[in-house]
């Protein structure tokens, strides 16, 4: 889902810590060296890396591409193979058929039926092509604050993963516990306040 969509979902976070030095050379080098792989590996099921916002199927960062006045904008690109269990039931089915003609026995083992079974899978792995999908983010640097557009959540934990791995900075995700603990500015009294309370009771 993208940052120019009609609808939209959105992940808040906070960024935590700051970078070294120029802020948009050392973002650069992290997006450069964790983009996604421009040669895929047929036999990988998921590759996750940074895309760029405008040309998310051919990354290109250069001439700080990503940095839109005050903040910097680019996407993360997760590309996943998902083979249909129906299509893995019938070359399965056709593969012991064809061992069992080969053989001719009137059986198989659970270890030749286990091995056929990932044979086939294999084999249908490296046919199917990956599908992207593509994430937007806007980070606001001075804010110490991003905005993922999305709230699946295997893209947000891959998108935390990959950020502290590139940046060397931690995401916080923002929601109405950690919004007030960390952006209301609270003093220590209702800091404490805050961490007694828990959910309230359900009317009946």
């Amino acid at each position: 889902m993208g940052l120019l969509s009609s609808r939209i979902s959105i992940t808040r976070y906070k960024v935590s810590g700051q970078l070294d030095g120029s802020v948009h050379e050392t973002v650069y080098h992290g997006l450069k060296q964790h983009a996604i792989p421009k040669i895929k590996d047929e036999g990988s099921e998921a590759l996750v890396g940074w895309t760029s916002f405008e040309h998310p199927y051919a990354p290109d960062f250069e001439g700080y591409s990503f940095v839109f006045g005050t903040h910097m904008v680019f996407a993360l690109r997760i590309d996943k193979k998902s083979i249909s269990p129906k299509l893995v039931q019938k070359h399965y089915a056709l593969e012991v058929a064809k061992h069992l003609e080969e053989t001719g026995r009137n059986f198989l083992s659970g270890n030749e039926k286990k091995t056929i079974k990932e044979h086939v899978v294999k084999t249908l792995g490296r046919r199917i092509p990956a599908i992207p999908n593509v994430y937007d983010l806007l980070w606001d640097y001075q804010k110490s604050s991003l905005w993922f557009f999305s709230n699946l959540k295997s893209a947000n934990e891959a998108l935390e993963t990959l950020f502290i791995k590139s940046f060397g900075l931690a995401l916080i995700r923002l929601f109405p516990y950690t919004t007030a603990d960390l952006v209301a500015g609270l003093s220590d009294q209702e800091r404490d306040l805050l961490l007694k309370l828990g959910p309230s009771p359900s009317e009946e």
